[in-house]
């Protein structure tokens, strides 16, 4: 197991403040593995740009959020931040409704730098895009 201590979604809900981007579009943390976690965020009016497809924006939200998350649940949240400093993603189909789910896996999670792996699915399993997300750990 990579996390710092063992957290149930509801835990990772409770960070989440509201009115919080995370809060606004919509994105719930579904599980939690040894190794990854997933999270997923409707794709409705709020995540649609003006074709109504699924925003590349949104997309990296979800990418952001879920392995900032990730970042902040492999250290001990009372001395150190975990926050996104690099992300990358490749938009490879469009989305138009239900939702995309997003599964984040460790590449590197070192002392002071974590990098994601960052899959993410339509509700129909093809995948919409991949995402690379590079977070800095500093002290509190």
């Amino acid at each position: 197991m990579i996390w710092f201590k063992e957290y149930t979604p509801d835990e990772i809900r409770a960070f989440v403040t509201h009115d919080s981007i995370v809060d606004l579009i919509g994105i719930e943390f579904l599980e939690i593995g040894p190794d990854f976690l997933k999270a997923r965020m409707p794709v409705d009016s709020r995540t649609h740009q003006i074709h109504g497809i699924l925003h590349g924006g949104a997309t990296c939200v979800l990418a952001e959020t879920i392995g900032s998350f990730a970042s902040l649940m492999c250290i001990d949240p009372e001395k150190y931040y975990a926050v996104g400093s690099f992300i990358t993603c490749n938009h490879l189909r469009p989305a138009t409704g239900g939702h995309i789910t997003a599964t984040c896996r460790p590449v590197h999670v070192g002392k002071s730098k974590h990098v994601w792996d960052i899959l993410l699915h339509a509700d129909n399993g093809k995948l919409v895009a991949k995402s690379e997300l590079t977070c800095a750990v500093t002290a509190k």
